[in-house]
C-alpha cells in the first residue's frame, strides 16, 4: 500500500530569482500589523522590505541569508532592524524558527501555509525537503493523548545520506550549491 506524502525541495534561490507570493507577504503584514497595534507600535518601510525578502521564497534562512536579501532590496536596513523584525515575526505567529541540526538558527517562513510539515535533511547536500505525512499527523496525536498530553505543535527532522550520491558519486544539489558558494 503505497503512503501519500507531500513532499517539496526547498532549494537557496538567488535573490535575483525572487518573485513575491503577494498573498503571502499580504497575510503576513496583516498579521503584523494587528501584533504591532497591540504593541503601540506601526509597520515601517524597512519592515516591509525584510518581510518581501523573508516570505519570497519557501526557503529556510537565517538571519544573515535574509540580511543578505534584504540590502539587494534597500542597503539602507540594518541588521539590528532586521534581527528585531525576525523576533516581531516570530511573536507574531509568521515565522518560525527550526533547527535543521546545523548549530545554527534557520528560520521557516512556511508555517503559515503547511503549519504540520516535517523536514528532511541531507546529510551530504545540505538539501531541505519539507514533507507532510497523514500517518505522521496521526501518530503525533496518537503518542501525545496516550501520554495524557494536548499536542500544540509537531515537527520532525529527519537526516539522511543521500541515495543519489552514493548511487552516482555525485550529486546534482551539493553541485548546484557549490557553484552558488562561489559565484557569490
Amino acid at each position: 500500500m503505497a503512503i501519500p506524502v507531500t513532499v517539496k525541495p526547498s532549494l537557496r534561490v538567488s535573490a535575483k530569482c525572487l518573485k513575491p507570493k503577494d498573498y503571502m507577504i499580504e497575510e503576513v503584514k496583516k498579521r503584523l500589523d494587528a501584533y504591532l497595534a497591540q504593541q503601540g507600535q506601526r509597520r515601517t518601510k524597512q519592515r516591509d522590505v525584510i518581510i518581501e525578502a523573508a516570505f519570497a521564497t519557501d526557503d529556510h534562512f537565517n538571519a544573515e541569508e535574509l540580511l543578505e536579501k534584504v540590502r539587494k532590496i534597500d542597503r539602507t536596513v540594518s541588521r539590528a532592524t532586521v534581527y528585531r523584525t525576525i523576533t516581531l515575526m516570530q511573536a507574531c505567529g509568521v515565522l518560525r524558527e527550526v533547527d535543521l541540526g546545523r548549530d545554527q538558527t534557520y528560520y521557516d517562513p512556511n508555517f503559515l501555509e503547511k503549519p504540520q510539515h516535517n523536514h528532511l535533511i541531507c546529510l551530504d547536500c545540505d538539501r531541505v525537503v519539507e514533507f507532510e505525512d497523514e500517518h505522521i499527523a496521526l501518530l503525533h496525536d496518537c503518542i501525545s493523548r496516550r501520554l495524557g498530553f494536548k499536542p500544540q505543535l509537531k515537527s520532525m527532522r529527519i537526516e539522511a545520506h543521500c541515495e543519489e550520491l552514493a548511487r552516482q558519486g555525485s550529486c546534482r544539489f551539493k553541485t548546484a550549491r557549490e557553484e552558488a558558494a562561489i559565484h557569490s
